[in-house]
């Protein structure tokens, strides 16, 4: 299921804004594409704030391609003039065909040089009614020659990432134990495919959803929140709002409503 907003930290802000399922085809290597497309006055700014996907994504722009490394704390884009981009939210198994190194890039952005790619998703992007599917469709037929089939490996990267996204689990240990596989090697398998350990993963997901709830549910007492997300407490939920947002909980649910 796609979630249209989840990580997106004021989404009343957003320009138009869609994620679009990956085709069935290439279901092993990406999670979604999001496509925003922007019109901003001139001389005005129209700044987004994201706290991202423990993921890597590939992004086409009018710019050029780029990858984009797993981030560690939130980030923020200025969107000036009329633009769009197209980009992919990859699973594991496509990111060993992309770089050698997804440690290398984390917190960057990487510039890849694939004129036809973007000439293609620009053409697309451009062509009326059905363009964001149209752009999707040429963006996956590119992927899967990029990629190919994925290897034992990377599918099980996969299922490790995705029990990793999942509010059931806590701990790498966790994990590990339902792969029948040593914690060492669930981190071998997350370093090499997406770059960040596993504890990082889950704290980031662990805080998106917990914004989530500070955004969406202004009634929800923050302690009651830290609990539900596996803070030990609220203090410790305020600790990692401060560390990788900037601020505090009650300062986001504030912001998220004026």
């Amino acid at each position: 299921m796609v979630d249209s907003t989840r990580g997106v930290l004021y989404p009343a802000r957003l320009p138009e804004f869609h994620r679009l399922p990956a085709p069935p085809e290439i279901s092993d290597l990406a999670v979604w594409f999001w496509i925003p497309e922007w019109d901003v006055q001139p001389g005005r700014t129209s700044r987004q704030e994201v706290v991202a996907y423990p993921a890597l994504n590939l992004v086409i722009e009018q710019g050029g391609v780029s990858l984009v490394g797993a981030t560690t704390r939130a980030t923020h884009r200025d969107l000036t003039g009329r633009g769009w981009a197209v980009g992919a939210l990859l699973r594991p198994a496509a990111v060993a065909a992309l770089t050698e190194s997804p440690a290398s890039v984390i917190d960057q952005e990487v510039a890849l040089t694939e004129p036809e790619l973007h000439d293609a998703v620009a053409a697309a992007m451009t062509s009326g009614d059905g363009h964001r599917e149209r752009a999707v469709a040429l963006f996956a037929r590119w992927l899967l020659a990029r990629v190919g089939e994925p290897t034992d490996a990377a599918r099980q990267a996969n299922g490790a990432a995705d029990l990793l996204m999942t509010t059931e689990v806590r701990s790498p240990e966790e994990v590990a134990a339902r792969l029948s596989v040593s914690v060492r090697t669930l981190q071998r398998l997350m370093h090499r495919h997406v770059g960040l350990p596993p504890a990082a993963m889950i704290r980031c997901r662990r805080l998106q959803e917990a914004a989530e709830r500070v955004r969406t549910d202004p009634s929800a007492d923050l302690a009651t929140i830290a609990a539900e997300f596996g803070y030990s407490d609220h203090a410790h939920l305020t600790t990692d709002f401060r560390t990788v947002l900037g601020f505090t909980p009650s300062a986001y649910r504030a912001a998220s409503h004026a």
